[in-house]
């Protein structure tokens, strides 16, 4: 698959991007360096490798790289919740504008990439356990043409139609 480049004004053309337009347009945000990051060919091959072999979010694939970015780190160790939360909402928006150019649509699920700590005023919002320090949750997607490999789910589902006096797991 070749290598998608997102710009800020397709970011901004598109019908999400263009409402992260403050996001984007405030200079103590570091969304240019958000770009630089996700328009490497090996984060883009690491968010589907994600999604395909690790059964993740494809932000899950690059979430601690992300995070290790130094201005990324900075601005969102800030106490500023409004404008920490849009960061991330943008970020996600990258995301899909990705995924769907190399042919990945929404799944509406969300994966887990940590557990929040309990909120204390005037602190960043931050995570205890998990995959991210800073993000929560993110958006899971799956292939337009389908996937290649069936989910536990299914091929627990699947065994156990096969074998009728097989106890049932909770899926």
């Amino acid at each position: 698959m070749p290598n998608i480049r997102i710009t800020r004004a397709e970011f901004l053309k598109d019908h999400q991007g263009r409402t992260f337009a403050d996001v984007v347009n405030d200079p103590k945000q570091p969304f240019d360096r958000v770009l630089e990051f996700f328009n490497q060919a090996d984060h883009q091959r690491r968010m589907e490798e994600s999604e395909l072999h690790h059964d993740r979010s494809p932000l899950a694939g690059v979430v601690r790289e992300l995070e290790s970015v130094p201005e990324i780190d900075r601005f969102l160790a800030t106490a500023q919740i409004k404008r920490n939360n849009r960061f991330r909402q943008a970020i996600g928006v990258l995301v899909r504008m990705i995924m769907e150019r190399r042919g990945w649509e929404k799944t509406g699920r969300k994966g887990s990439l940590g557990v929040r700590a309990s909120g204390a005023a005037r602190t960043p919002a931050h995570n205890t356990g998990g995959l991210a320090f800073w993000f929560l949750r993110a958006e899971r997607y799956e292939l337009k043409e389908g996937m290649p490999f069936r989910s536990l789910r299914q091929r627990c589902s699947d065994l156990e139609a096969a074998t009728p006096n097989r106890k049932k797991s909770r899926t």
